[in-house]
């Protein structure tokens, strides 16, 4: 009897997703665990594995389809084999089963680009899975038909070039990669990107957004760094990094101004007793907030280890969703991409959030001369229907002298 494959369970907070390209065509084998198709969701992608080995039986959604929680999607029967392709009796070579001229099969944003270059699918060899039309066997077949091959010919795919002395008439369309171009692609924006868009302008339209500067000496919390991060590996386990004293600073200073801790819900303020803090995390389909639970709890081992799980599971798109939900601060470093200053947006329902940028050696006055200093600008946005100003640049200037004296975390004051 088939097995039917569903979508994974989706929290609450997530209604839908979007399928993406099939792996596996109806007849081909797969192995037990085998990812059959991948569906992406506003926050991660989640992978749709087979629950055995077995043969897809028929496939039930299209690419690009909405898809929900429970959905069934495919059909397998388990402990099949796939029939090999028929071959020819002489020869014994492999007899195409796909009728001359009829089209590959094509993701939705392939077809898009199909239909804008006015391009015949089945002039085109597919390369991907299944015999699929793939974005770069498209833009391969745009640069052969418009670009010379390296012996002055045209590709094959490319009529023979008029014998006339007259230039031959200009391409409609010239890929990117081709000095020149103006050719504009236009592709789908990712679930991912789309709720990024959404939650940005919510944010800036439903807060009253305010950004509060300092600068802090990261001096002292280098020297400590580099005086002890190799007994902290080898203890631990783990790299000592500067963003576990942002963490620990950060925690003070919200207990000590548990208002920067809170949110406004309709007309009620709610005020947190623990510290849930975001870490925004680049990845490779765009800016993801992990949680770190429970931040007063964590030591500085805890904090790094986690920090860079998140990191790694994002670079691979397995964060898991319940990592993501929540939060009730969030600090975002763009130091490491090389910004100097920005005012970074606030994570709504949050009532603030800390930018953290590049160290810099700048000039200092102290005591009467000047000293170069290893300097970091911090940002601090906050809903001032909230937070006071008041409250604000003195939850700053407290995460400042934490940094600036480090040893305040460990007597805490």
């Amino acid at each position: 009897m088939p097995l039917e494959i569903k979508v994974p369970v989706l929290p609450e907070s997530v209604a839908d997703g979007l399928l993406l390209d099939w792996n596996k065509q109806p007849g081909d084998s797969i192995s037990r665990d085998e990812v059959l198709v991948e569906v992406e969701t506003d926050k991660v992608v989640l992978e749709v594995p087979s629950p055995e080995d077995g043969v897809v039986v028929e496939l039930l959604a299209a690419s690009g389809d909405t898809v929900t929680s429970g959905q069934v999607l495919a059909t397998l029967e388990p402990g099949a084999a796939a029939s090999p392709p028929p071959t020819d009796s002489v020869s014994g070579a492999k007899v195409e089963t796909t009728k001359s001229g009829e089209d590959p099969l094509m993701g939705p944003a392939v077809q898009r680009l199909v239909e804008e270059h006015g391009i015949d699918p089945s002039a085109i060899t597919p390369s991907g899975p299944g015999g699929r039309l793939t974005k770069e066997d498209l833009l391969d077949f745009i640069t052969n038909e418009v670009t010379p091959t390296e012996g002055g010919g045209k590709s094959e795919s490319t009529a023979p070039a008029p014998q006339a002395v007259a230039p031959a008439p200009k391409a409609t369309a010239a890929p990117a990669s081709v000095p020149g171009s103006r050719e504009e692609i236009r592709e789908p924006m990712s679930r991912l990107r789309q709720t990024i868009a959404t939650r940005l302008v919510q944010s800036q339209q439903t807060a009253a957004m305010l950004t509060t500067f300092n600068e802090v000496n990261m001096g002292p919390v280098m020297a400590l760094r580099s005086k002890y991060k190799e007994d902290f590996e080898k203890v631990h386990g783990t790299r000592l990094g500067f963003m576990s004293f942002f963490v620990k600073a950060s925690v003070a200073a919200l207990q000590k101004f548990p208002l920067v801790n809170a949110y406004i819900d309709g007309t009620d303020l709610v005020r947190h007793s623990y510290q849930d803090i975001g870490i925004a995390v680049s990845s490779p389909r765009g800016l993801v907030v992990p949680v770190l639970r429970n931040c007063e709890d964590m030591s500085f081992s805890g904090v790094e280890s986690q920090i860079r799980e998140f990191g790694a599971q994002a670079k691979e798109g397995k964060i898991n969703l319940s990592d993501l939900s929540g939060g009730t601060f969030t600090i975002t470093n763009g130091g490491v991409f090389g910004s100097l200053l920005s005012t970074p947006i606030i994570n709504p329902p949050q009532s603030a959030i800390l930018g953290m940028h590049k160290i810099q050696d700048r000039p200092m006055a102290e005591n009467g001369e000047v000293v170069v200093q290893p300097m970091m600008y911090l940002a601090l946005s906050y809903d001032h229907r909230i937070v006071d100003g008041k409250e604000a640049v003195q939850f700053l200037v407290t995460i400042k002298d934490m940094i600036e004296d480090p040893a305040r975390l460990l007597l805490d004051c």
